[in-house]
């Protein structure tokens, strides 16, 4: 979907409205731009809710001591590794509909497994255990925070399987029966109101922001173009001495703190203004570009290819040790001999050939970038004084 049709799409949402879920597209956005959130948040608070629900055992040591032991077996050995499957699934990863079916669903376990060790214990006062039971409805519709379907019918579950363990359990007077439905029921009413709150703001936040965002980056872009030209060489495509300029120190800095390597290669094209003076600057362009594209093709990714003035070009190599400079720098040379391009104007058999400086280093607190770029410089110079098509690397750049 194009931005501005994301944009209608956004616009059309943010009107007045109860449904809670959004039309396909949007709905589908807003997933992927919440699912890992979402997914952190109910992992960490299903860790929570579960170890709560779990040292609810020692209620049970004082309050039912004589159903301690099923009690231990339904809460620590059945339910709390079912919970830990669980959330180890949905971290993991799962489609949003099974994400959320699964914590609905510990919801209602929950509430299966509460209902049973207060249904099975004979203690006087056990039913009062009951009433904490909207604690589990709490923990989905508002810890969690399930999305608003899921959370109404695990809530409607829920109360469905207490009222029939209560029903049956003839030590619970009636006048408790009904206190204790009337509560759990005006709890799943509060909830799910708040649940409905919580969800409906989450989601017109999510329209508002990813609206902001559209209509900023619609302005950036124009920007980002302007900001690629003033940093790109316009002849070669590739960096100019703007861009390196600014990076450089960075690299600089990232390498200090690392204690990695950086190394940095000079390249001069050899005789290049008597291949201007012979062929012209129309051909000599053209022979630019073709150096330059020979230049980025060999390069990684991580490496940032420059062209630093008229035929000169830096390549900064970030975590790059000496040996690996020196064997990237060799492999350039020889992929611009092997360009064969004609160079009639240092004779008849020549072709175009560069020289090659190369520095690599472990930046220290206190040393200044440029003495790593003086020694690719200076190897430079040792290889055009060396007969050219060469590489060199300076003593400096070797240690």
């Amino acid at each position: 979907m194009n931005s501005d049709r994301l944009l209608d799409a956004i616009e059309h949402e943010l009107r007045p409205r109860c449904r809670l879920r959004f039309g396909q597209e949007v709905e589908a956005l807003f997933e992927q731009e919440t699912h890992q959130a979402r997914q952190r948040h109910l992992v960490i608070m299903g860790l929570v809710s579960a170890l709560i629900y779990t040292l609810f055992l020692i209620n049970d040591y004082s309050l039912r001591p004589e159903a301690f032991l099923a009690s231990v077996v339904i809460r620590g050995v059945i339910l709390l590794p079912m919970a830990l499957a669980i959330f180890w699934w949905v971290y993991r990863g799962v489609p949003p509909w099974l994400r959320e079916t699964l914590m609905a669903g510990l919801v209602v376990i929950a509430m299966i497994g509460s209902s049973t060790i207060f249904y099975i214990s004979s203690s006087p006062y056990s039913y009062l255990d009951v009433f904490s039971f909207g604690l589990i409805l709490l923990a989905g519709n508002i810890v969690f925070s399930l999305r608003f379907p899921y959370a109404l019918v695990s809530s409607v579950i829920s109360i469905a399987v207490m009222g029939a363990f209560v029903f049956h359990y003839e030590l619970m007077p009636v006048e408790a029966k009904r206190l204790a439905m009337f509560a759990i029921v005006v709890k799943a009413v509060f909830t799910l109101m708040a649940n409905y709150r919580l969800e409906y703001s989450m989601r017109i936040s999510f329209l508002l922001l990813m609206r902001e965002k559209i209509k900023a980056g619609n302005m950036q872009s124009a920007n980002h173009q302007l900001t690629r030209l003033s940093v790109t060489d316009p002849l070669t495509d590739i960096a100019n001495r703007r861009q390196f300029d600014a990076i450089f120190p960075a690299h600089w800095q990232v390498a200090q703190l690392e204690q990695r390597y950086l190394a940095i290669m000079v390249i001069d094209i050899d005789h290049f203004k008597a291949y201007n003076d012979y062929y012209g600057h129309l051909q000599g362009d053209l022979c630019l570009r073709q150096v330059a594209a020979a230049l980025q093709s060999n390069s990684r990714s991580d490496d940032l290819v420059v062209r630093y003035g008229g035929e000169e070009f830096v390549i900064l190599m970030p975590r790059t040790e000496p040996h690996t400079a020196r064997q990237a720098a060799e492999r350039i040379r020889e992929s611009i001999e092997a360009l064969a391009i004609a160079h009639a104007g240092c004779g008849p058999d020549a072709n175009v050939t560069v020289s090659i400086g190369v520095a690599a280093m472990q930046p220290t607190v206190g040393q200044e970038e440029t003495v790593l770029f003086m020694a690719a410089d200076q190897a430079l110079y040792d290889a055009k004084r060396q007969g050219r098509n060469r590489v060199c690397m300076t003593p400096l750049a070797e240690s």
